[in-house]
């Protein structure tokens, strides 16, 4: 069982789709029970790493599920990108906020275990709880600005 992250993204083939050529590759991680591979489709036109498809292979090793992407056939992988392309996240500036809001909650808790730990002083620990909280609202306020706004 791996201790750290041992992601990989090996090249699995390549396709063609409305006369454009995307570059599959499949990303592969160890969730703790199996490894978990994710197809990424991209563009050479692109500057970032493609996008994701939902669908996830699943196997015991991380050349099983290398194996299962390998034996896709093009019309699946082509049903596989217009899928990840019909749900590609078009809410970029919510999205973000939203994962600052989750990062902010996490960093709460933190502190809070780590105050009832007795690792932190009480006065110390209860001042930066407040100003997590205060934070908080702060980005909740501003989630309204970026509802529905593509970006």
């Amino acid at each position: 069982m791996p201790l750290h992250d041992d992601t990989i993204q090996p090249h699995v083939t390549t396709i063609d789709y409305q006369g454009r050529r995307y570059s599959v590759s499949c990303r592969i991680a160890f969730d703790g029970i199996e490894y978990v591979g994710r197809l990424w489709f991209a563009d050479d036109a692109w500057d970032d790493t493609g996008i994701p498809d939902r669908g996830a292979l699943a196997g015991r090793d991380r050349d099983e599920v290398l194996d299962l992407a390998k034996r896709l056939s093009t019309a699946e992988l082509v049903l596989r990108y217009r899928r990840a392309l019909a749900e590609k996240r078009r809410f970029i500036g919510l999205r973000k906020v939203t994962e600052e809001v989750l990062s902010k909650i996490r960093y709460l808790n933190q502190v809070a275990i780590s105050m009832r730990a007795g690792l932190l002083d009480m006065d110390g620990a209860a001042q930066e709880i407040d100003l997590t909280e205060k934070q908080l609202h702060e980005l909740i306020d501003r989630l309204k600005s970026y509802a529905g706004v593509e970006n």
